[in-house]
């Protein structure tokens, strides 16, 4: 891998070493009651990649991403690696800085890539900056991924090359009981977190989950594929799929003997949990029409010649040198799992010397079982990620109690101003209950309650237009799963208005521009947003402006406008209700 030169610049350094303090004070300030759904979510996305825009598209509409946590980045799509120096300035970086500008710090949990970002990074920079640089260990390598690069936020932020640590991962979780992850968790030791109360006197660690939704370039998916197994694993929530876990033994003990200590007690926690489990003498599982989920160790193999079927939500990997490195490459890729149907898979971007840490254990399906998301299940199984890439929709939960929530004291669609006061319930399966509710107003967390209690709002500092009101209820215990209920309301407090209009409507034609009208009294201008990223304006108050479909990708595509009197007085803004257009892909 030919990597660009070493930007060793002052003016860098002190963009690393800002966006460094930014991530602590994002991580230890505001925590969050609750991490594990679309609230929690930070989605990246490719804006020079159809591809990326697309699947961002989709998986928005999937999980109802509010539009503020959608974020675009210009990056060359034919880039699938980098270096750490530029990852940090380009990508990681802007990141957590919008994340604060966008006041979401006290409750993003889940930072997700799109497609079409660098699978694969290196680490030269760092390493030539650690103590032990002239004896770096040959199997820690030089290279790192872009989803445990990520998730390994504070010290590469920090330019500390103790991120390759086989044990960096404090939330892994190896005899303990599984929790839910809270970026504003305090980890002091492996599997041990500080309570808020008290003073730390020793190091801490905080992480953000990270996966990537899908890889189309390369040894990828086609972009079908990846839309296929996300509208699958959706729709797998919740459903406490009654297939069967396998755990292959292979033979070769370089793959699969490294883990296979822990399969009998993998297998024992899972029937105790009434979840199906084997263990196998053989490559892949033969001929069965009930994956639900596979831990393979081998180099090389074909799912379609095992005759087997993967179910929806199935976590499904296998252990060997080159199963994330998505440029042309020996060995099979994690790829070829999401192609069946997989709901995740996992592969090292580089040879990881057949080292367990680098690598899922074999209890991560017994952390998903118990109910927790994807992406929770691989970091609580992982103790050194940073090699790892991790690919799939991080929120599938098949085994989860997933709340069933209503609310009353606003009706959808009503018209509201002044102070609401909301009361919140839900209903959850028997074995469970719920905790408390939190309430978010579009992509803001706003207030919470006990389970029996009251959220008050108050409309006034809103600007008035569309809103959308998410009531949260959250499950008690440490699973901690969510449900919510989305409720759209107008608010009218400050006598602003704004009228829109789109055409085509439903489906638009293949290339075809998207036309957008609107009128917005008193309005200086008039931006039209895909998301939180501009893509046209409107000089006044009223006018129309041409969208190039290709500036917001192909599928179901959500459009917002609104009207602007000064960029100093946000709460005299006018929102529209979203404009909706599907726009098919080739």
């Amino acid at each position: 891998m030919t990597l660009p030169p070493r930007e060793s610049s002052r003016r860098f350094v002190r963009f690393c070493v800002r966006a460094a303090a930014l991530w602590l004070v994002l991580a230890l300030s505001g925590v969050a009651l609750a991490g594990g759904g679309p609230e929690n979510v930070f989605l990246v996305v490719n804006r020079k990649s159809p591809a990326s825009l697309t699947i961002a598209n989709h998986y928005a509409q999937l999980r109802q991403i509010p539009a503020g946590n959608i974020l675009t980045l210009p990056w060359d799509p034919k880039a699938q690696t980098t270096d750490v120096e530029t990852f940090r300035k380009q990508i990681l970086g802007p990141v957590l800085q919008a994340v604060n500008q966008r006041r979401l710090s006290n409750h993003i949990d889940y930072l997700i890539y799109s497609s079409d970002f660098p699978t694969a990074i290196g680490l030269d920079a760092d390493i030539a900056k650690a103590p032990n640089a002239k004896d770096w260990p040959k199997v820690y390598g030089t290279v790192g991924s872009l989803t445990g690069l990520s998730y390994l936020v504070q010290p590469v932020l920090q330019a500390n090359a103790g991120y390759v640590l086989l044990d960096s991962n404090w939330y892994t979780r190896v005899g303990g009981p599984t929790m839910a992850f809270q970026s504003g968790h305090r980890f002091v030791a492996p599997g041990e977190v500080l309570p808020i109360s008290k003073e730390a006197n020793q190091e801490i660690r905080s992480y953000v989950l990270s996966v990537m939704l899908g890889v189309t370039a390369g040894r990828g998916n086609t972009l079908d594929e990846v839309l296929a197994y996300l509208k699958r694993s959706a729709a797998a929530d919740g459903t406490k799929p009654a297939g069967t876990i396998y755990y292959m033994r292979s033979g070769d003990k370089l793959r699969s003997g490294v883990r296979e200590h822990l399969f009998p007690v993998a297998v024992k926690q899972l029937t105790a949990l009434g979840v199906k489990a084997e263990i196998l003498d053989g490559v892949l599982p033969p001929k069965k029409n009930d994956v639900q989920g596979a831990m393979i160790g081998i180099a090389d193999f074909q799912w379609k010649a095992s005759g087997s079927t993967i179910l929806p939500g199935a976590i499904c990997e296998h252990f060997t040198s080159f199963g994330g490195v998505m440029t042309p490459s020996g060995q099979t890729p994690l790829s070829e799992l999401l192609r069946y149907g997989a709901a995740g898979a996992s592969g090292t971007v580089v040879e990881p010397y057949s080292i367990q840490a680098k690598f899922p254990l074999a209890t991560i399906h017994v952390h998903y079982a118990r109910g927790c998301s994807l992406a929770e299940a691989f970091y609580q199984s992982v103790s050194g990620p940073y090699q790892l890439l991790i690919v799939g929709d991080p929120l599938c939960r098949p085994w989860a109690n997933i709340p069933q929530v209503s609310v009353t004291g606003v009706q959808p669609g009503a018209t509201v101003k002044g102070k609401l006061s909301l009361r919140p319930s839900a209903t959850i399966p028997s074995n469970s209950a719920i905790e408390h509710f939190e309430m978010f107003v579009d992509d803001l967390r706003m207030a919470d309650c006990p389970k029996d209690g009251t959220l008050e709002l108050d409309t006034t500092p809103l600007a008035d237009g569309y809103h959308e009101l998410r009531i949260v209820a959250v499950e008690a215990g440490l699973i901690r799963s969510q449900g919510r209920v989305i409720v759209p309301v107008t608010t009218v407090n400050h006598g602003r208005t704004i009228e829109v209009s789109i055409a085509p409507q439903g489906t638009a034609p293949a290339g075809a521009p998207l036309v957008v009208s609107a009128k917005s009294p008193g309005s200086t201008r008039i931006a039209i947003l895909h998301n939180s990223h501009l893509v046209g304006s409107i000089a006044g108050e009223s006018g129309r402006v041409e969208i190039d479909p290709a500036v917001v990708g192909s599928g179901p595509v959500r459009l917002r406008a609104v009207g602007i009197v000064s960029n100093d007085a946000p709460m005299q803004y006018a929102w529209s209700p979203p404009l909706e257009v599907t726009i098919p892909h080739k």
